[in-house]
């Protein structure tokens, strides 16, 4: 891009006599400064954006990560895959060790809660920030000065060109305390290098020490120290907002852990049901061609076993689905070469709670209410710092100087006054209102709202934690409850089966094979229901320990504040100091038990009986 400056061809008389009078190097100035003057503002100001501009895709997305093998699905076949035993313990460290980014379990999957371990740490330095307030803050100048002027000679009759010039110096220590007052300590001089007042050089320092102390607005240690409390309190809500995110982790593990052993359970009972059906078939077809029954037993038994198939794929596809849930959130890559397989046992003990014990705990110890009382604990301290300024400025004012003066008279003496000789001070008061004092008063009212607002919404979070607990206690006694009959009605169901099986080899009259696959449907969906109600159990028992905000300390998790190297108070000229970098959970302390074999294999899982078990020969 070129710049070219227009030149005007022709210029009036006016300003040609005004040019020919003005020195030469000040045109030749005012020329370059002109030229500098365009360049500089032609680079500063570039043309206008005509087009959209955006970064090449590869030249942005530099991070990458290496890719595993691909994912197994339903119809992969021919691949042999081992199979890792997984505690809960174990699935629960290694959501621990993962756990730099906090992961939320939503359904078959799970996703970024936008949490991080470094938040508590960044939620520090605010309070540094507030603090640097009550710094002594050290500030110095130096400037060196020359002016020329006209004026008149003597008689007034000549105009003579007058100088001075000189250098003035000045530093200045200020510093506030937490009363709200400031203190100024200063040293200034003014040298001037010219005659001047009888002088032909001469030195003016001064001293000076003052205090403004306010009286009515900004008096007070509440009122000033207000930012720093408040952003620590800020720094304690990013605390326990960490520790809730950590505590659903925590509870998504486990209950994406339980859902996996529901899935497997029920997969091992629809592939019972495929083979018990399998075997009815081919028993319906041989009776069939046999003559012993009609068409219409292996037509319903090609139909059972088509849905069965159906079923079977929908497990599978189901326990992939689980898995791939828990490797999400454990931190473990969709596909590794092996199965995870869970080898903790759900319990069977049914847990009793007492009401009033599990309340007071929930309502002394849930992070997002504590979260909630420390918003307003800030908004009072804002209250206060509000109704603070909303008063009168009324400032007392004191200032002791001391001032000297040295230098080179004009028969080449020298004199000189120390500070001690001449010294001033100033006490008094400064006073200033707005007349109504609209806006501060607005924030106090507003601050106020605000109080009132935060109380109404911690009053509803008791309420909706009372309603959470008695709805997680009547979750958990249901599927308890319900988990002892589905368990009833296995056991029945699968006696059933054997007594519809044995009547029906037998060719007792009124016994139709429907009956024996309707028994074998009753007796799969039995075994799935069980399984689901046993880990739904589990899992709400999690979800109780979550809603009392309890379930980090009941499976021995506490939080380690890790430190790092920054720069410090005092800058890059020292040494590096240790600061907050994030706050990392422990592993976990041991509280399940490890069964050593898949944790589906709680459940009994006996195979069903076949044809030919009751002792019947075909016919």
């Amino acid at each position: 891009m070129t710049h070219s400056i227009d030149v005007p061809t022709s210029i009036p008389c006016s300003m040609i006599t005004k040019l020919e009078q003005a020195p030469r190097m000040v045109l030749f100035a005012l020329a370059a400064l002109a030229v500098s003057s365009s360049v500089a503002i032609a680079q500063i100001l570039p043309d206008d954006e005509r087009h959209i501009r955006w970064h090449q895709d590869e030249s942005v997305s530099i991070f990458r990560r290496g890719t595993g093998p691909a994912p197994v699905t339903v119809a992969t076949e021919g691949i042999e895959q081992s199979e890792r035993l997984m505690t809960l313990d174990e699935a629960i460290r290694l959501t621990l060790q993962h756990s730099e980014v906090i992961r939320v379990l939503t359904g078959v999957s799970a996703v970024s809660s936008g949490q991080t371990i470094y938040d508590t740490a960044i939620a520090t330095t605010p309070i540094d920030q507030a603090k640097a307030i009550f710094d002594p803050v050290f500030s110095a100048n130096s400037s060196f000065r020359h002016n020329e002027f006209p004026g008149l000679n003597g008689l007034g009759t000549t105009i003579l060109r007058g100088e001075t010039g000189g250098n003035d110096t000045g530093v200045l220590l200020s510093d506030k305390n937490t009363l709200g007052g400031t203190f100024n300590m200063g040293f200034d001089n003014a040298w001037d290098n010219r005659t001047v007042a009888g002088f032909l050089d001469r030195n003016m320092p001064t001293a000076s020490l003052s205090y403004t102390q306010p009286l009515l607005a900004g008096l007070g240690r509440d009122a000033n120290t207000a930012p720093i409390v408040i952003a620590r309190l800020q720094q304690e809500q990013s605390y326990f907002f960490f520790k809730d995110g950590m505590q659903e982790l925590v509870r998504g593990t486990i209950a994406a852990y339980w859902s996996l052993v529901q899935a497997r359970t029920e997969l091992w009972a629809r592939e019972q049901q495929e083979k018990q059906l399998l075997e009815g078939l081919e028993y319906a077809e041989v009776r069939r061609k046999k003559g012993v029954a009609n068409a219409g037993d292996p037509a319903q038994a090609t139909a059972a076993y088509a849905n069965i198939r159906a079923n079977v794929i929908a497990a599978r596809a189901n326990v992939l689905q689980r898995e791939a849930a828990l490797r999400n959130l454990i931190g473990l890559p969709p596909e590794d070469d092996g199965r995870v397989v869970p080898s903790t046992p759900p319990t069977r003990d049914q847990i009793q709670f007492v009401w009033e014990e599990i309340n007071q705990t929930a309502q002394s110890r849930r992070p997002d209410l504590i979260e909630l009382n420390l918003i307003l604990m800030a908004d009072q301290k804002r209250l206060v710092q509000n109704r603070n300024l909303a008063q009168p400025q009324l400032d007392a004012v004191a200032l002791q100087q001391w001032n000297g003066l040295n230098g080179r008279i004009l028969n080449g003496n020298r004199l000189s006054s120390g500070l001690d000789e001449n010294s001033s001070w100033t006490i008094g008061v400064n006073f200033s209102v707005p007349v109504s004092l609209r806006q501060s008063r607005a924030r106090v009212r507003n601050q106020e709202l605000l109080i009132a607002k935060d109380r109404a919404n911690i009053q509803q979070n008791l309420h909706r934690i009372e309603h959470l607990l008695a709805t997680s206690l009547r979750s958990v006694d249901q599927n308890f409850l319900q988990y002892e009959a589905f368990r009833d009605a296995r056991d029945a169901a699968k006696k059933n089966i054997e007594v519809r099986l044995a009547r029906y080899e037998y060719g007792l009259d009124g016994e139709i094979f429907l009956n024996y696959l309707q028994a074998v449907s009753d007796w799969g969906n039995n075994v799935a229901s069980e399984a689901q109600a046993l880990t739904a159990y589990n899992t709400e028992l999690a979800s109780l320990e979550l809603q009392t905000g309890t379930i980090l300390e009941t499976h021995g998790i506490r939080f380690v504040e890790e430190q790092f190297s920054s720069i410090g108070t005092h800058g890059r000229c020292f040494e590096d100091e240790c600061y907050p970098r994030d706050l990392r959970p422990q592993a976990n302390s041991p509280r399940y038990k490890d069964s050593g074999e898949a944790a589906e294999e709680a459940f009994d899982l006996d195979n069903l009986p076949m044809r030919g078990k009751t002792g019947k020969q075909l016919p």
